[in-house]
């Protein structure tokens, strides 16, 4: 299946303080661009899929820059709007052994956020795509971005879009008088493929861990074996989803971690590749990269199990690349499936 995929939700402004600094230890911040959805849209562009990236942005010249960077990953930007007046900006301090990352949000009144329910045209967007791509952050923003959320998903439901959805829990963000599960049970009720961690499928949905028979998400190991069962609760509570993916992080220090994922498409349950990921460089988006890389297996026609080995391996990439966006090829991505983890010099 090929075709144009849109990608729907918030880009924002990422400050950073260099390398492994703390907060202003030195007057300087790196400024780049990131937000769940659109690291999806430019990992999908760089695979060299047609992608659509949605959302809305003030007419400013930081906005200015934000749709040239997307362009210049080959993301169409011809549906943002723009409206409001500011762009949500977050604050990331990057861990290091035993110190965890820091994220600060500054992103109220953004212009997504105050933006009014109808602003887009989904009949429009949605003409001539294929896929659409949404996440559990844009809902928890606020009752409006909820509402373009499900409006969206409605929309693209009615005119025969394959709907992927990151249920991706932010705890900092639900903060406008709903629970995550009461608007994320309506969502996901929209898609075809449910992608989580550890986390998300108890927090967005209320499905914990622990029915599936796991103690707590916070372990450092993980019995793959239990989240065969936890796949099989989500997919049982919602009947519309023809698979659902789980990526599975050890942590075992901010600068070194398990990586692997699973996959159940109501036929089978398939186990990825385990990655064990020293020397972190970022890991902001690599839950997005295999979100990324998951669409364009299914979308090439790869088989299952070759789906999530191609996922899992280009998440894994991500952690070597700093800032939000995923800058593997696809070549990279297949070379890691192939066990070409050496890191030597190509030449």
């Amino acid at each position: 299946m090929r075709g144009r995929v849109v990608a729907f939700g918030e880009i924002m402004l990422r400050l950073k303080p260099p390398g492994f600094e703390r907060f202003l230890q030195s007057p300087a911040f790196e400024a780049t661009f990131g937000g769940g959805e659109a690291n999806v849209a430019v990992s999908l562009a760089r695979f060299g899929l047609e992608v659509s990236y949605v959302t809305v942005l003030p007419p400013n010249p930081i906005a200015d820059a934000c749709i040239a960077s997307l362009r210049g990953m080959g993301v169409d930007t011809s549906r943002i709007v723009r409206g409001g007046e500011r762009m949500g900006i977050y604050y990331l301090e990057a861990g290091a052994d035993q110190r965890p990352s820091v994220v600060i949000y500054d992103r109220a009144h953004s212009s997504l956020m105050d933006a009014a329910p109808d602003v887009f045209d989904w009949t429009g967007i949605f003409k001539g795509a294929a896929w659409f791509h949404l996440t559990g952050i844009t809902p928890a923003l606020s009752a409006n971005t909820a509402q373009m959320a499900i409006e969206a998903a409605k929309a693209a439901k009615q005119m025969g879009l394959t709907i992927s959805c990151d249920y991706n829990y932010r705890k900092n963000l639900w903060k406008y008088g709903k629970k995550a599960p009461e608007v994320m049970s309506e969502l996901v009720r929209y898609a075809d493929v449910g992608i989580a961690n550890e986390e998300d499928c108890q927090k967005s949905l209320g499905i914990g861990l622990e029915i599936a028979g796991t103690a707590t998400v916070e372990k450092a190991e993980i019995d793959t074996t239990r989240y065969k069962g936890l796949c099989e609760r989500v997919l049982e509570a919602f009947p519309n989803l023809k698979m659902q993916a789980i990526t599975l992080r050890e942590s075992f220090s901010a600068s070194t971690n398990g990586w692997s994922a699973c996959l159940h498409d109501r036929k089978g349950f398939y186990l990825s590749t385990r990655y064990t990921v020293t020397d972190i460089v970022d890991r902001v988006g690599t839950g997005d990269a295999f979100a990324a890389g998951l669409i364009y297996a299914m979308m090439t026609g790869m088989p299952e199990a070759e789906a999530l080995n191609f996922a899992a391996a280009a998440s894994c990439l991500k952690h070597s690349i700093p800032g939000d966006f995923n800058l593997c090829s696809v070549e990279e991505a297949r070379r890691l499936m192939e066990g070409e983890a050496s890191g030597r010099v190509q030449r």
